[in-house]
């Protein structure tokens, strides 16, 4: 039995000692698996073992190189200069003729104010006639004709038949003109509107002849195309004429060529307009002044307006043999001693030759330019309107109104360029007291239309408190009041926030200074509405007592026995004591 245990307990530890899945032998195994193959079925013969292919890689197509589209020298080729002209043709709407309404009083507006420019400067009192006949429902011929100098015959094409040609643009003094490039951009807009040439009539004397042009805008070249020309019959002694037919839109109201004929003789009482409607309808503007506003005078730049590229271009260009001179001869306001102390502060010699400086040391003579105490610019190139033709221009426009005032402000400088600021103001009256201020916007004597909410003017009126002075204003709006706001700005370089020269940019100080010309006007009617609320109160007062002091004195008669001559000597004392005690 031992012997049994002991073989029990060595086939046990064998079979522990064999591996996982071991546990048939080898040849036990041989043999089931011959007997599996022997029972299982033959194979069909198509489905036989046969060789398994391998799937060979789809075929990816070579994918041919792009021809390039452009070359250096094919872009080189096509490259050409764009003449403004071209520019401004696709751009019209940069000069205010983005839609028919407005084309129409831009092209007015233009030819007015080249007219009294051109009256002014050679010191005659202007009349002008303007002109709108109706053509058909959207085409519209204006004339606007003067009694200016001429222009002589060689410069008539080029003035209205070349963008950006004048002589303002590098002059520093009031003017309304400023760039060049406004009668003859009405011009082309009537020539992509209608096709058809502008018109031209100057004489520059009696005893000349009058020539007469049909002119067009070659806009590849910018230059101008001779339709016809000739010598005319024409009534008056010298002037000009200007003629054109364009694609617009007449309307009434505000922002119309009605409103802006108005206003323009508000700005300019020395002038007498005459305009006729497309209707017929004739509008006469007398002339309130019989003389001329100031003759504004050319300056030179001030130097805190001058840019470094500027100033470099200035010290190349100048006929001054040394640094010294070019400061003085250059610009405004510089004597020899602040010439000497621009010079120290930047680190050069005052005799140095301005033409043999470096750009490094023009810029720190650029920078050192701020560091000096420097006078303001002279203000003789300005002409201000002045407050009394405001005032008797704002009779005329708004007759019948209860309160006119006026103020003119001291010049100031922004970018070293000379301003002033003008503001009126006409309250009551006629005017509608529930609906917001009527603001009228002036630059250089040119009413301002368009763009109202982008200028300075309409955000300094905006920013204004009017409620201290007694008004009522909503928050981001002008005061609702029965009140027209004018406000002007004069200045050597108008800073207009686009080519159509609709708004002013806000500059701090334009802004500061419109401000505070409204904020004095606003003291001004806020001190008269106080007064005019205490005389109504007195008015009030006087009929309580016109009312009650005669039963005070009959019931003192009842009381005291008065006779009626004490009883009205009674009355007549108390009349006169209250009327003393409510002096106003």
């Amino acid at each position: 039995m031992a012997k049994l245990a002991a073989k029990k307990t060595t086939r046990r530890r064998e079979h522990e000692r064999k591996p996982a899945g071991k546990s048939v032998r080898p040849q036990a195994a041989r043999s089931q698996m011959k007997l599996f193959e022997e029972a299982a079925p033959a194979p069909a013969p198509e489905m036989a073992a046969r060789p398994v292919k391998q799937a060979k890689p789809a075929k990816v197509p070579k994918t041919a190189t792009p021809p390039r589209r452009e070359t250096a020298e094919s872009l080189a080729s096509r490259q050409r200069e764009i003449s403004v002209s071209e520019f401004f043709t696709k751009n019209r709407h940069l000069l205010g003729f983005d839609n028919p309404a407005k084309a129409l009083l831009t092209a007015i507006k233009e030819a007015v104010d080249n007219s009294l420019d051109a009256c002014e400067e050679a010191g005659i009192l202007p009349s002008l006639e303007v002109t709108i006949r109706e053509v058909s429902e959207e085409r519209y011929r204006i004339m606007v004709s003067d009694n200016g100098p001429g222009i002589v015959k060689q410069q008539i094409p080029k003035i209205f038949g070349t963008l950006l040609y004048g002589s303002k643009f590098h002059v520093l003094k009031q003017s309304r003109g400023q760039q060049g490039i406004g009668i003859s951009a009405a011009g082309m807009y009537s020539q992509l509107t209608t096709g058809k040439p502008v018109k031209i009539i100057s004489r520059t004397s009696k005893g000349k002849p009058a020539h007469v042009y049909e002119i067009q805008i070659d806009t590849r070249k910018n230059a101008p195309e001779v339709i016809t020309e000739g010598v005319v019959d024409w009534p008056h002694e010298h002037g000009t004429s200007v003629e054109m037919e364009l694609q617009a839109s007449y309307k009434k109201g505000r922002r119309s060529v009605d409103d802006y004929i108005a206003q323009t003789a508000l700005a300019n009482p020395h002038a007498e307009v005459v305009y006729t409607d497309p209707k017929g309808e004739e509008f006469r503007y007398p002339r309130l002044a019989q003389e001329l506003p100031r003759e504004p005078v050319a300056i030179k730049p001030h130097p805190y307006g001058v840019e470094l590229g500027v100033l470099m271009k200035m010290m190349k260009e100048t006929r001054s043999r040394n640094l010294r001179g070019a400061l003085q001869a250059d610009f405004s306001r510089v004597s020899g001693k602040v010439a000497d102390e621009i010079a120290g502060a930047a680190g050069l010699r005052a005799e140095a030759r301005p033409k043999s400086l470096t750009p490094g040391e023009v810029e720190r003579l650029f920078k050192a330019i701020p560091t000096i105490k420097i006078m303001s610019p002279p203000t003789n190139c300005l002409s201000p309107i002045g407050d009394v033709m405001i005032l008797e221009g704002l009779g005329k426009a708004v007759p019948g109104c209860d309160f006119y005032t006026a103020v003119t402000r001291t010049p100031a400088v922004y970018r070293g360029n000379p301003f002033q600021i003008e503001a009126g103001l006409a309250y009551g009256g006629p005017l509608p007291g529930d609906e917001l201020t009527d603001l009228w916007r002036f630059a250089n004597r040119v009413p301002l239309q368009y763009q109202q909410a982008a200028c300075a003017i309409t955000r300094s009126a905006i920013l204004n408190d009017w409620k201290n002075y007694g008004l009522q204003q909503a928050r981001g709006a002008v005061p609702t009041a029965p009140m027209v706001l004018f406000v002007h700005m004069a200045s050597a370089w108008v800073p207009f926030t686009s080519e159509s020269k609709e708004a002013i940019a806000s500059y701090p100080e334009i802004v500061k200074e419109i401000r505070l010309a409204l904020q004095e006007c606003g003291r001004r009617l806020g001190a008269w509405l106080r007064h005019r609320r205490r005389v109504e109160d007195a008015e009030k007062k006087r009929s309580y007592i016109e009312k009650y002091i005669p039963h005070i004195g009959i019931a003192l008669r009842e009381i005291l026995g008065f006779t009626a001559k004490e009883e009205v000597k009674v009355v007549e004392t108390l009349k006169d004591t209250l009327e003393r005690s409510r002096a106003i």
